[in-house]
This record gives C-alpha cells, structure tokens and sequence, in this order.
C-alpha cells in the first residue's frame, strides 16, 4: 500500500523520553509503507533509536506532507503555533490526559494509519490567534496561540486593570485577575474552567471570559473570529500575557495587546467518523453517575 503522504515529520513530547517506543513503531510503520521519515531534533535528542534523519520544525514545515504528534494537547499546541505558516496537516497520537486535540490511541495506531494513509480520513480546518504585544516602551512582543491568549495578575495579590475594544468600539473597562480570548478549539481548556461556553470546534469565532472579574455582571461574550481585538493595560502592578500556557510576555501599566485570528488555520487529520461530542463525552464525563 503506497503512502498517500510521500514525507512524514514526527514530533514527540518534549522532555519525556517514554514516547520513544511509540516513535519508533511509527517509524517502522512509515518505512514499511516506503514513507520518507524526518523526526524533529529536540524528539531525537530524547530516544534511543537514531537511525531516522533530524529535521528542525521550520524544515518539517517546509518538507513534509503530514506531521505526527506523540504525546498530549499540549505537544499538538505547541506544534500548531510553529506550523501553522506552512500549511501541513498534523495528526495526533494520544500519550497524554484528557487528549481532545490527540485522538488516536496508541492500542489501534496501525489500524488508525492503514484507514488514513488509504485515504479514509476526515481534515478540519480550525483557527488560530497571532497576539502582539506594544510596550510602552517601544519594544513589540509577538506569538500565536492555538487554545487563547490570556492576560493575568502575576505574582501579585492584586487585580489587572483592562479596557477593551471591539474592532475599535470600547466593549469595557475592566478591574478582574485576567482576561480570557479563546478560539473554539480552547473553549474546552481555560476558558470552560472561566465559566465559558463550549464552541462547535470549527466556527469562526472567539469568545472572551473574564477571570475574577470585579463587577459580577461582566459576562463571557462570543464574537466574530474576523474581530480586531485591543487590550489596553492601565494602572496594574505586574501583569503578563500568556499565550496557551506556554509562551509568556510581561505586561506593564500603558502596554497595549492586539488580537486578531490568523489567515492561515490549523488543518487537523481525524480517522473517519470522528465525533466531537462523543469526545466531549467521554472526556467531559457527561450522562455519568457520580
């Protein structure tokens, strides 16, 4: 059976050396089936097997016609963000937790791999954020995030002071610990624990949840995810933007944060009859009797 994705990347969890066995039946799969393999150069310095090219994550973006994640969500965020500007589909082996992004089970990976690679698959397309930071100082910080942008309190016992603009109309001035802005794929992470609502995974959307806030009567919004949104940082004493947990920049009084959607959306890979809700089932636990 020839490979329908003639060069595959392989990308595994960062500073957990057990996924080097699911790798290395991944990579005997791929060969098998006459793929060419690259395995990213962090994942490589981690497993034993060395017998694969190393390829950094601009060059697997650049080369590759699929990329495979072994390991949780968040391996899968942190390969989005990187990816997201070359257009390669990613699929995700499930070696984590809840796993709502990862959603193949090492226990049937060669069954999940023959239907794929025979082109019985499904591709989603979902949305990602580029945030950009403009110090006060001059200075500009910039990320994207796949799950939210969040700007929080930090290390301090002491609220954030916001306003908000919608495509330049003032949404709110805000005394709360943070404020969430969330894409549909993180309304099941952050923002859900915020008291946010649960958004179908592939609308154009975001929504916007504050954390702690203040005035009890601020509520999470949903918006067009065509929206410009400004965060405005007024009179705070420590305050940091994070984006999907992983990536952070410090915040001051006089900062201001622009938010808009990428042009370019994350293409994930799923096995045929791949159903949201009976992963937010299983993974939300809901109909179960506690």
């Amino acid at each position: 059976m020839a490979c329908e994705f003639p060069t595959i990347g392989l990308i595994g969890k960062y500073g957990d050396p057990s996924v080097g066995e699911t790798l290395l039946q991944i990579s005997r799969y791929l060969e098998k089936h006459e793929c060419s393999v690259m395995l990213e150069a962090e994942t490589a310095s981690m497993v034993s097997h060395q017998h694969l090219p190393t390829a950094s994550l601009e060059k697997i973006g650049q080369q590759c016609d699929l990329a495979i994640i072994v390991g949780g969500d968040g391996t899968l965020l942190n390969a989005a963000r990187n990816l997201i500007d070359f257009n390669v589909p990613i699929l995700g082996i499930n070696l984590g937790r809840l796993g709502f992004l990862v959603d193949i089970s090492p226990d049937d990976l060669v069954q999940r791999l023959d239907d794929i690679f025979a082109g019985k698959y499904e591709e989603e397309h979902r949305i990602l954020l580029n945030a950009v930071v403009h110090h006060k100082d001059g200075r500009t910080s910039e990320s994207n995030a796949f799950n939210d942008v969040v700007v929080h309190k930090w290390g301090v016992a002491r609220m954030v002071e916001t306003e908000t603009y919608i495509n330049g109309k003032l949404l709110s001035s805000m005394r709360a610990d943070g404020l969430i802005v969330s894409t549909p794929t993180g309304s099941t992470a952050y923002a859900l624990s915020g008291g946010g609502p649960i958004l179908q995974p592939d609308l154009d959307a975001m929504v916007l949840v504050p954390i702690c806030p203040h005035t009890m009567s601020f509520r999470p919004i949903v918006i067009d995810g065509e929206s410009k949104i400004e965060i405005m940082v007024k009179d705070t004493a420590k305050a940091q933007l994070t984006c999907d947990g992983q990536i952070n920049f410090g915040l001051a009084s006089g900062d201001k944060v622009l938010i808009q959607r990428k042009d370019q959306v994350v293409r994930l890979i799923h096995p045929c009859k791949h159903d949201h809700y009976e992963i937010l089932r299983a993974k939300l636990r809901w109909g179960e009797n506690f």
